[in-house]
């Protein structure tokens, strides 16, 4: 495998700019409060003329270190959520990272959240910025890292209607058009946002393999060409109602459908055989999804400063897809070999409830509760092309294959008790701890039967201490139980690995769990100039998830998501985000990051000590925005690199190794007459993205240490330019 490697060290960087600021005066920022809470306000953006809130934001040094802030990009990792991924339970806990409010107010959504609210109000109806980084009782939400709370002009009763159309163009020529509109305003005590979004969806990515035999003899070339081509359309909206000076209520709702079409083409050089041969096969794969979501809270203050507050969410999410695979002939015909029908749909309910309250001067009280339940149908149906059994329409016109835990259906049900206590100790201390209780119960209906409970109690203490207004210092200890995969459950279709068609289901798993022990420090620089902060962490992980062999039989092997033991993980973050004030030019916002990161756990099928399963050594991340006012003209560029090598993947019977080129994105900017916007994207401009695998496949286990097979893969979707122009009125 090639190395992808680049050598730039940033921490070098971080210090210098860190250090220049000092050239400036050392006094107090004037936006920085006597309690550590920073204000921006409207007057603050006025010489960089922004549309919208989210281009204010966008201004603020610490608030996208690394970043650049690129908003064209969207990105997901990990596993994700109920359906699909890990993740911290409960909606009221603080993520530990930043929480965005509009007028101290969390838009009770997952899909439909309050940041994506940003771009659809106006500059011009925005009062203040204030980052918030202290605890404190009366937030909508605890035990973040920092609350930014756009704060709206309440007397303003006006609308406006933003729209945006823009053009994607892939590196082989596609273009791929997406228009969008909202309109939003205020009457009274009303707010409203209401939007609709409609974008064609195109995705293109081209793989080289090269392969040898355990003996390094040559062994096949594969080439892959895929192309998904689809459509996705969106429509959401937002409601808050002031019902009188104790009482308010919003509504949010959001729904979604996509439809797709991903065709794939890939040709094999058999190099064992002279002279060479040439397979090719194609594959048809057709998906839809529907998503909706609606969510709602209510409060209420009382005469004696209490708070009470009512909270639910409903949403559903729904994806289908078939595979089809044909092998291609000379003579222009074609043979089916392979039909995969996959479908899942996940659903999640919660109702929440809490109650607020000052106990004496300086302590404030939550109680309250919280009931949550999650449920995934999913089906799967195989056809294989084989000279026996009888084939099903219903299977493509192949012959059914047998797939244990293949239909079934997940249900848990949690029920969360939580008390928050915040004390504040002093102008510049101050602690907030809390004690949640979780019970829960997981049913599995379907192929397989399973009822499983389980209770944790998860303890938080979180200490804040603020050396001066612009120094802050954060101390936490957690405990946090993931959010466990339910598509980990059951059987998956495997788009991975060629030889694998289908990865099997695992009904025993059990919630992972760690202790968090962190410290992190912030300093704002004086007169503005901007953020550096640090963060450094443990965590002492207990039933790790990761892979497990589950085979019924040696003829058979399989592996899946289980429970492997426990493990550790340590890191360290350095951020920075500096205005550049020190070389007269204030205009220019200058970001980095650095991070490092080792973890260390068990694996199950070597019994030797290795780093958790899709666990990065670390990152590196670069990047400036300049603003030129006189002009109305702004533009950026970022680059983020991971740290490659030792970045292993263990299975029952292969070990991959993988490495990646550093990702680039650029973009320009211009505000023009009529108030209209015009902002071109560009990703993977410098070089293509390319991301590489060795893969090395064993003869049975990967502990028999016979190796079968060495595969060689780099693939890369392209360089891809996007124009936008947008607009208010």
């Amino acid at each position: 495998m090639r190395s992808k490697t680049v050598l730039i060290r940033p921490t070098s960087i971080l210090l210098f700019l860190a250090l220049s600021s000092f050239n400036s005066p050392s006094v107090a920022q004037d936006n920085v409060g006597d309690d550590s809470t920073v204000r921006y306000p409207a007057a603050y953006f006025e010489e960089w003329a922004p549309v919208t809130a989210q281009d204010m934001m966008d201004r603020i040094p610490g608030l996208s270190s690394g970043g650049g802030n690129f908003r064209g990009s969207r990105g997901r990792s990990g596993r994700g959520g109920p359906g699909g991924g890990s993740g911290g339970r409960g909606f009221g806990s603080g993520s530990g990272g930043s929480e965005i409010l509009i007028n101290g107010k969390r838009t009770a959504g997952k899909n439909n959240s309050t940041g994506g609210q940003l771009g659809r109000i106006t500059a011009d109806q925005v009062n203040y910025f204030e980052i918030i980084r202290g605890t404190s009782g009366e937030l909508d939400v605890r035990g973040s890292g920092q609350v930014i709370n756009v704060v709206l002009f309440e007397e303003l009763s006006s609308s406006s209607l933003q729209y945006e159309a823009r053009l994607e163009f892939a590196e082989d020529n596609t273009v791929s058009p997406a228009v969008n509109a909202s309109y939003s305003g205020q009457q009274g005590p009303l707010n409203y946002q209401i939007s609709a979004e409609s974008n064609d969806v195109y995705f293109r990515n081209l793989s080289k393999e090269n392969s040898i035999l355990g003996d390094f003899s040559p062994n096949d070339i594969i080439r892959e060409d895929r192309a998904t081509d689809g459509r996705m359309s969106t429509i959401s909206t937002n409601l808050g109602y002031e019902i009188n000076a104790k009482s308010s209520a919003r509504f949010n709702a959001q729904i979604s459908n996509g439809d797709g079409e991903t065709d794939l083409f890939r040709r094999t050089i058999d190099l064992k055989v002279n002279p060479n041969t040439l397979a090719l096969q194609r594959e048809d794969s057709p998906s839809n999804t529907k998503n909706w979501e609606v969510g709602g809270d209510y409060e209420y203050n009382t005469d004696g400063g209490g708070r009470f507050k009512i909270l639910v969410i409903s949403n559903s999410a729904t994806r289908e897809n078939i595979r089809e695979r044909f092998d291609q002939f000379d003579d222009q015909t074609e043979t089916k070999n392979l039909f995969l029908d996959s479908a899942s749909t996940t659903k999640e309910r919660i109702a929440r409830a809490s109650f607020t309250f000052d106990i004496f001067e300086g302590h404030n009280l939550e109680l309250g509760g919280e009931r949550a339940q999650t449920i995934l149908d999913s089906r799967l149906a195989l056809g294989l092309a084989s000279s026996t059994g009888t084939p099903s329409a219903a299977h493509g016109g192949l012959v059914p294959q047998s797939v244990s835990n293949a239909n079934s259906s997940v249900e848990e049900v949690r029920y969360e008790p939580f008390a928050i206590h915040n004390w504040v100790i002093s102008p510049n201390m101050s602690l907030e701890t809390s004690i949640l209780y979780e019970t829960s119960e997981i049913i599995q209906r379907g192929d397989v039967s399973n009822k499983r409970d389980f209770d944790f109690v998860k303890p938080k203490v979180d200490f804040r201490y603020d050396l001066t207004p612009t120094i802050q210092l954060r101390g936490t200890i957690e405990k946090v139980v993931e959010q466990l995969s339910f598509n980990d459950f059951v059987a998956a279709t495997d788009n991975q690995d060629e030889d694998s068609n289908v990865q099997a289901g695992n009904a025993n798993l059990r919630q992972e769990w760690y202790w968090n022990y962190e410290l992190n420090t912030e300093y704002r620089l004086p007169n503005d100039v901007g953020v550096v902060s640090g963060r450094i962490y443990y965590e002492d992980w207990r039933d790790k998830i990761g892979r497990l062999d589950v085979s019924t039989s040696e003829d058979s092997l399989q592996s899946a998501n289980g429970n492997i033991g426990d493990g550790t993980k340590y890191g360290l973050e350095l951020n920075s985000s500096i205005r550049m004030r020190m070389i007269d030019m204030p205009n220019l916002l200058v970001t980095a990051r650095f991070s490092v990161e080792d973890s260390e756990i068990t694996d199950p099928f070597l019994g030797i000590e290795r780093r958790f399963l899709f666990s990065n050594r670390g990152r590196t991340s670069l990047g400036f925005r300049q603003d030129v006012p006189r002009w109305n003209l702004n533009y950026g560029m970022s680059w983020n690199n991971s740290f490659d090598g030792n970045r292993i993947r263990y299975d029952i019977d292969d070990i991959e190794l993988s490495g990646g080129d550093p990702f680039w994105q650029s973009f320009i900017e211009w505000r023009g007459p009529l108030n209209m916007t015009y902002r071109l994207d560009a990703n993977r401009l410098v070089n293509d993205g390319e991301f590489c695998r060795e893969r090395q496949r064993f003869v049975g286990r990967i502990s028999s240490g016979i190796i079968e097979e060495i595969e060689d893969q780099c693939s890369s979707s392209g360089r891809s330019v996007s124009l936008k122009v947008s607009g208010t009125f």
